[in-house]
């Protein structure tokens, strides 16, 4: 390379860029630790008639640790058990993969309690001002 890096500000994600970025983080971990062992782990709901995705969990298992990334469920699905048969879905998954902890985040007007009914403990939280919500993160021993 010669001169300076040129630097830019994506405001969208191409695939080409994580990548690019994913690999080359991938090759320093295994040079420096291990193989990676990122996986996805995605739990999809479904329309029976369609489907169509309405909803589910995007998560990830890395070294022994499930991350829960995403979770969405229209509020049509909502109360009725569906969200907690998909994070035990996904945490027994997990296990069967070997990992040991599950990681959350979520932000105060979403679902705190409903991960803390499913055994996740808070261990951190980071305002967001100004409109006062917080995000807060919350882990799980998968014993």
């Amino acid at each position: 390379m010669t001169g300076d890096p040129m630097l830019s500000v994506a405001l969208t994600r191409d695939p080409q860029v994580e990548a690019a970025i994913g690999g080359g983080l991938a090759s320093y971990n295994t040079a420096r630790f291990r193989p990676s062992d990122n996986t996805t782990l995605d739990i999809l709901v479904r329309d029976d008639n369609s489907g169509k995705i309405l909803g589910g969990l995007l998560g990830h298992t890395s070294y022994g640790l499930f991350f829960l990334d995403l979770f969405y469920l229209p509020e049509g699905l909502r109360g009725a058990g569906l969200g907690s048969r998909i994070v035990v879905l996904a945490e027994d998954e997990a296990r069967r993969r070997g990992c040991t902890a599950a990681f959350v985040y979520t932000v105060t007007f979403q679902a705190p309690e409903f991960y803390q009914r499913h055994g996740y403990r808070r261990f951190g939280e980071v305002a967001c001002p100004p409109d006062g919500a917080t995000r807060i993160f919350l882990s799980k021993t998968l014993a």
